[in-house]
């Protein structure tokens, strides 16, 4: 019998992937390619759709050449939750100042509407309840009433459809106007089964978005996996290399993604105190550039400075939240990339990386391992260093964009040891970020027993280990490091019908790689770690308040 295939297509913050999925989740075939990220001012990130579907074309050609195109049965998209702006023929809009149509998509880590978002925070609406009760930069109304107080002339009286970018990947190759619900409900403020609330539009100034029942944004949502239109229209089965009609499953946001491709695997044998459990105790991390916890319940949980719950946001059916932390992968590099001994450990690593493959991140972790202090566990060296990682503002469980970084513990010397240590330090504060936001999870009523990581920090041993040892909880990771790319094609699985339902997909497709314990000898280090973490926060709410006074 002929081997059946899924193409996964993951648009991420600077790059392309896709992935040739087997029916049994196994990557045959990767590829990806990089796109443009433009800051014409600062905190304004804009890209280009028509590049972004150009290299989308590219890695499915890539990854499905040899193979017969019968044989690719669906396909799916996830992409970050940037906005898309086209205009009444769906051709590009600008979100710039200087006009350029070709940069029409404003980023995710886009913070030109703080302000908006801040107005619209204050007013109160009841639809914030289900985003936590603050209104976030990262969401699209900040950034569509932005576009309409900015760029009224250039961009917002032209604008005809507003896409998020998963949506407008599925828009393209399928020709259907059908949102999914994991953008609509996530980015939105839209809530199923009620819909739309107009009231909250009108009351922040984007009463015109209510015109043609609001057509601009979307007016027929699905569930995530649901076949769109008639499969790939004859444009883009020709543009993709596959065959029209192929099945295109309804998209996600790319952490979402990352979830589906993890939460629902069978971990049977594992001993894990999740197991016989539903999958409602188990929270996804998918860390990157930013890093997004996510966790699901059969009933709507509210968190405080907590996305969601949002009904059939990623599991049919199911409530969805969604923490975050806006810089983890970008913060790290932010931090090593900037000392003082960078130039240092690359002359060091380039040395060995050659014979052992590693990267710099692998390099610094042996480094720690090597240090003279090291001879229990390397935690320990963080012991007189302390950060608080809201160097890009706090998305959870604070939801305060105005948030800093801090570091307490510096001192003159600014060797490779130093270096090393301040890596560690900030990998350590960010898993104390992620103990945060599990309290607040768990206080909401959310029984979490293990941690299922997935992106590109997940490779990162010593960000695992960490994670296991500060939060307590046992680590879960894929079988397919690349669980990002394998819940993109549960889509087009799904949308083709072999498979009856995104659960059984999930269960078949997602599997176990590998187990990662916490060391319980740590424990006590790390409540008192914690405790001087949480006060790094009341500190600087303290030093803003004295500013503050007149």
């Amino acid at each position: 019998m002929a081997e059946l295939y899924y193409v996964g297509v993951d648009v991420g913050t600077a790059g392309v992937r896709a992935a040739l999925v087997t029916r049994e989740g196994g990557l045959k075939s990767t590829a990806e390619e990089p796109i443009s990220i433009w800051e014409p001012r600062s905190d304004h990130y804009v890209q280009s759709s028509s590049e972004i579907w150009e290299k989308c074309c590219t890695v499915v050609k890539k990854v499905t050449h040899g193979v017969e195109k019968s044989h690719v049965r669906g396909v799916g998209f996830d992409a970050t939750c940037s906005l898309v702006v086209l205009d009444e023929g769906f051709q590009p809009v600008p979100v710039t100042e200087d006009g350029d149509a070709h940069r029409n998509v404003v980023m995710w880590l886009d913070h030109r509407a703080a302000e908006q978002a801040a107005r619209i925070t204050n007013a109160g609406h009841r639809v914030l309840s289900r985003v936590g009760g603050v209104m976030s930069q990262e969401m699209q109304p900040p950034k569509l009433l932005w576009l309409k107080e900015n760029l009224k002339e250039s961009c917002w009286n032209k604008a005809a459809h507003f896409f998020d970018l998963p949506d407008f990947l599925s828009w393209k190759a399928t020709g259907s106007l059908t949102r999914s619900l994991c953008t609509l409900v996530c980015k939105w403020t839209y809530c199923p089964p009620e819909g739309w609330d107009a009231s909250f539009w009108t009351s922040i100034g984007l009463e015109d978005l209510l015109k043609n029942n609001f057509s601009k944004i979307g007016n027929v949502t699905c569930s995530p996996g649901s076949p769109l239109g008639d499969g790939l229209t004859q444009e883009a089965a020709a543009d993709l290399g596959l065959d029209p009609g192929t099945a295109v499953g309804a998209s996600l946001i790319d952490a979402h993604a990352g979830g589906l491709g993890l939460i629902g695997a069978d971990v049977k044998g594992y001993h894990l105190p999740c197991e016989d459990q539903p999958i409602t105790s188990r929270m996804v991390m998918i860390c990157g550039t930013s890093t997004c916890h996510m966790a699901i319940s059969e009933q709507p949980l509210f968190v405080p400075g907590v996305w969601g719950p949002s009904l059939s946001a990623m599991v049919p059916n199911m409530w969805l939240n969604e923490g975050g932390q806006s810089a983890t992968g970008r913060l790290i590099d932010h931090v090593v990339k900037g000392h003082a001994a960078y130039t240092q450990l690359q002359e060091q690593a380039q040395h060995r990386i050659p014979f052992t493959g590693e990267n710099i991140y692998s390099y610094l972790n042996s480094h720690l391992s090597s240090m003279p202090d090291s001879h229990s566990a390397v935690d320990l060296l963080g012991s007189g260093l302390h950060v608080w990682p809201d160097f890009h503002g706090n998305r959870s469980p604070l939801a305060d964009p105005t948030l800093k970084g801090m570091v307490v513990g510096l001192s003159l010397s600014q060797t490779l040891d130093d270096l090393a240590l301040l890596y560690l330090a900030t990998i350590q504060a960010l898993a104390l970020g992620t103990l945060h936001i599990l309290e607040a999870m768990r206080k909401a009523g959310h029984d979490i027993r293990a941690l299922f990581l997935c992106g590109g920090l997940s490779k990162n041993t010593l960000f695992v280990q960490i994670h296991a040892n500060a939060t307590g909880l046992p680590v879960v990771l894929p079988d397919q490091m690349e669980a990002v790319l394998v819940g993109a094609a549960i889509l087009g699985a799904c949308a083709s019908h072999d498979y009856s339902n995104i659960q059984e997909a999930m269960e078949k497709m997602a599997k176990v790689g590998k187990v990662v314990q916490p060391d319980r000898e740590l424990q006590s280090f790390y409540e008192r770690k914690y405790k001087v973490f949480l006060r790094l926060f009341s500190h600087q709410r303290e030093y803003q308040a004295l500013m503050n006074q007149r």
